[in-house]
């Protein structure tokens, strides 16, 4: 066997999907092993009625959970430790995690580093770094998305920006993934139309970048596609009507989808936006949104053989790249995504320190294309000013 048929593979956890499943928390926490939760959420879903709602479902089997929900969308290690001392305090021996990518990763973290002892950023994705945590002191998770975005209730890492550093760094370790799933599309209908965009583009971002990245995993590209598909048909009906359960119901499949297929490997467009929310705390699924093309256009040379087999399973009228980029595009279009970075308020100042920042992310690993910092800084440029031409180099 070549080493290009060499891959090392893993599947996610058990998701029960379908609208109403939230009845069923107290049951999954049940199936968990926890008996005294901790429910952690964010500030804007804190005081919501699908917090109460949830929260409910606990009381009543008798749970009496705990509660945090001092997360910020782009969360830093302050919430991690305030977090940590409510769940010590409280005597939890579990997490349930509501919300979205930030909850959801903090929630976990909070699971992970409640019987560690060794700093968080002792356990950084870097090689074999994961084994220097105790598996004992995970505390089990329960987690339920209310967005469809990130995937990170089937995923085995979280994201938590180190302050001092001015990095964002991915924490792992298998026993990070949560035991229970509860996807359940009544909990995203109230998420407002640009949330849902963002977040979906988001989704799209992942399959995208796990399906370009290199490396032999034919179920983490069949995946992609598939999680491609149901987003070209479900995203724009979610955006338009946010009470189209079936829209929200394939939209969380499919960022669950997202997740599970980048265990490949994710790209440049992840290595550029994290440094935007750590510098200017943009929106993670936002500025993915914005950039993905002009890294499209950047990795060109070394994806344009895997267009046609996309371009179809899209059933776009051409199986060609051009085809694929211009349906990225007009998606952007049609859901009020801006075209450039200056939309949103990213000014190019620090442009060579963000090109230094993105080469050394995590995901330009995977990027199909070699990509060092001069060519992270003129892609950003490129998305900046808004000229696609730009990025390729």
């Amino acid at each position: 066997m070549t080493a290009t048929l060499k891959g090392a593979w893993n599947y996610p956890t058990r998701v029960l999907a379908g609208p109403g499943r939230i009845a069923e928390l107290a049951d999954a926490c049940a199936t968990a092993g926890i008996k005294r939760p901790l429910f952690v959420t964010d500030k804007g879903l804190a005081q919501t009625d699908i917090t109460a709602r949830a929260m409910a479902v606990l009381k009543t089997a008798g749970l009496n959970p705990g509660f945090y929900a001092d997360v910020r969308s782009n969360p830093v290690e302050a919430n991690l430790d305030d977090g940590l001392a409510v769940y010590k305090a409280g005597h939890h021996d579990g997490v349930v995690a509501f919300g979205g990518g930030s909850a959801l990763d903090i929630a976990k973290l909070i699971a992970f580093m409640s019987g560690q002892t060794r700093p968080v950023w002792d356990y950084e994705d870097v090689g074999d770094w994961w084994t220097r945590a105790d598996p004992a002191g995970i505390a089990p998770v329960v987690a339920v998305p209310t967005t469809a975005g990130t995937g990170s209730e089937v995923g085995r890492a979280a994201v938590i920006t180190n302050a001092a550093s001015q990095e964002k760094k991915i924490i792992f370790h298998p026993k990070m993934l949560p035991v229970v799933v509860i996807s359940d599309p009544e909990l995203t209908v109230g998420l407002p139309p640009h949330i849902t965009a963002w977040t979906g583009i988001d989704a799209f971002t992942h399959c995208f970048e796990a399906y370009s990245a290199p490396g032999f995993h034919p179920i983490a590209d069949g995946i992609a596609v598939e999680g491609m598909r149901l987003i070209k048909e479900y995203l724009p009906r979610a955006v338009a009507r946010g009470d189209d359960i079936e829209a929200r119901a394939n939209m969380l499949a499919a960022a669950s989808m997202g997740a599970a297929a980048f265990q490949k490997g994710l790209g440049a467009t992840h290595s550029i936006a994290h440094p935007l929310g750590v510098l200017y705390d943009t929106h993670h699924g936002l500025a993915n949104a914005v950039i993905l093309p002009y890294v499209m256009v950047f990795n060109r040379p070394a994806i344009e053989d895997r267009m046609p087999h996309l371009a179809r399973a899209l059933n776009l009228k051409e199986a060609t790249f051009d085809a694929v980029l211009a349906y990225v595009l007009d998606l952007r279009k049609a859901l009020g995504v801006p075209h450039s970075l200056a939309e949103i308020k990213v000014p190019a100042d620090r442009a060579a320190e963000i090109g230094v920042m993105a080469e050394h992310d995590p995901s330009t690993g995977s990027n199909p294309r070699v990509a060092k910092a001069a060519d992270m800084e003129r892609i950003f440029r490129a998305a900046q000013l808004g000229n696609l031409a730009a990025a390729a180099g």
